[in-house]
């Protein structure tokens, strides 16, 4: 354990000068985050909701309610509820924060990503059950020499030491906080299309970018926040390129500014907030107001679905995305 942590605490690389990457090593929160998750005796994520069909998952549902039966363990089944927006707060339009992230000097970019998301896992028919919500929490951090490693655990802060749901398996089951689902290295890769190409600073390439990681077709309000989402989830950006998205977001049609809320992981930021009529889905970006960053994005429904055993109100996926 303790060599693994200081291979992810070594493959934190940044960009030089000479366009190589070097060693940088991780940030106070990101530190302690690893330490728990790595450094004890004990073995220690969706751009849209899914629905989970089918025999199979019907009956892991209805083995999962026999493990969790009790009242003990109901706060492990249930669905996060959505984050509330701070009552008599001002709202600060995208482009006052697109200004101050274009003062941010702070932050560099970086290939890889640590971020922790909750998400639905639901069945249909005649069995299905009220969906549970897995946590997960992945660290991908790259090597200078092309290769990566991805570490994936499951683990909720909204119940710290207390049992965690996982569907890494065919029949979802609950096991330990902070328990290990996959570890694994992968080879040097030198692609240079999206996502594994370095993102811009610039706005209008920074479109380009975002529109070839989506290739659904136009890159409206709805396909932003999704290859948004993509992007954070194999980089961490840095001061300029949260300039240029934020600028990007501040054109972004019906993506509107709510006011302060605390994100999942206690920071605070500021809300904006989409509403998905297509897909019956409430979407909230969540900025650090300082420096532009993306802290957080969730998706709520807006509109109940019974075949699934959904109702309004429901988070059906949340990501929060750290240093």
């Amino acid at each position: 354990m303790a060599d693994e942590l200081d291979l992810l605490r070594r493959a934190n690389p940044v960009p030089s000068d000479d366009g190589r990457f070097h060693d940088r090593p991780l940030d106070q929160h990101a530190e302690r985050r690893l330490n728990r998750l790595l450094h004890s005796g004990r073995p220690r994520r969706l751009r849209r909701w899914a629905l989970s069909v089918g025999t199979a998952a019907a009956v892991g549902v209805v083995v999962l309610a026999l493990l969790l039966s009790g009242s003990a363990t109901t706060p492990a089944v249930a669905a996060p509820r959505p984050l509330l927006i701070e009552s008599g707060s001002t709202p600060v339009p995208l482009d006052r924060i697109a200004e101050r992230a274009a003062a941010d000097r702070s932050l560099r970019l970086r290939q890889g990503t640590h971020v922790q998301t909750w998400s639905l896992s639901m069945t249909s028919g005649a069995g299905a059950r009220r969906p549970v919500t897995l946590p997960e929490e992945r660290v991908i951090r790259w090597q200078a020499d092309g290769s990566h490693t991805e570490l994936v655990v499951a683990t909720d802060p909204r119940h710290p030491g207390g049992p965690v749901i996982t569907g890494a398996d065919p029949v979802p089951r609950t096991v330990e906080d902070g328990h290990v689902l996959s570890r694994r290295t992968y080879p040097p890769s030198w692609s240079d299309a999206p996502p594994r190409a370095t993102p811009p600073h610039d706005t209008g390439r920074l479109r380009a970018y975002l529109d070839e990681l989506d290739r659904t077709g136009p890159l409206g309000t709805p396909e932003l926040l999704d290859s948004l989402s993509e992007l954070l989830d194999n980089w961490t950006l840095g001061s300029g390129e949260n300039a240029a998205l934020v600028r990007l977001l501040a054109g972004a049609k019906g993506l509107r500014p709510a006011g302060a809320v605390t994100d999942r992981l206690g920071r605070p930021g500021q809300a904006y907030v989409y509403d998905d009529t297509a897909h019956a889905v409430r979407r909230m970006l969540i900025l650090d107001p300082a420096t532009g960053a993306v802290l957080g994005l969730e998706d709520t429904l807006t509109r109940d679905a019974a075949e699934v055993g959904v109702r309004a109100g429901d988070v059906m996926s949340y990501s929060a995305w750290m240093r």
